[in-house]
């Protein structure tokens, strides 16, 4: 899998309607979940594409400090469902995470994550911080990488 990390506005058209169907696939369809996915966010994140052969196969997005946590943060994580078991979620995670120190700093990153991925995001040195929530009626646990 190749990795691109690209600003909004170096998007392709392509690659953008990629990454929102990607999301809308996972986040909306597979979890049954009707949330708000453009939340206005997108304009200023920097936008992690995993590709093989041309198909998005994995994403993540990067917040700057102060947009969505204190620190800069990781979200919208998805890997294509015809793509999971390959380690490819943990692959794009390695690069969200050097991609955000790079540019922002190694001060921390934060993420609402998913309450059953907390072992996976715990193999990548993130931690549990405070109570469980509901974020779009799904359990989720704020998790911070020091």
């Amino acid at each position: 899998m190749t990795i691109e990390i690209k600003s909004f506005r170096n998007l392709s058209v392509r690659e953008l309607y990629d990454s929102l169907q990607l999301r809308s696939a996972v986040f909306v369809v597979e979890q049954a979940c009707i949330y708000q996915d453009m939340d206005g966010k997108d304009i200023n994140a920097l936008h992690v594409l995993g590709l093989e052969g041309g198909t998005l196969l994995a994403y993540t997005r990067i917040l700057a400090p102060g947009v969505y946590f204190k620190e800069a943060s990781i979200g919208r994580v998805a890997v294509r469902a015809s793509a999971r078991g390959k380690g490819l979620g943990k692959e794009i995670m390695k690069a969200s995470i050097l991609a955000a120190e790079q540019h922002f700093g190694k001060e921390g990153i934060t993420l609402s994550a998913q309450s059953y991925l907390r072992k996976f995001y715990r193999e990548l040195g993130f931690l549990e911080i405070g109570e469980e929530y509901l974020e779009d009626g799904i359990p989720h646990i704020r998790m911070v990488r020091r």
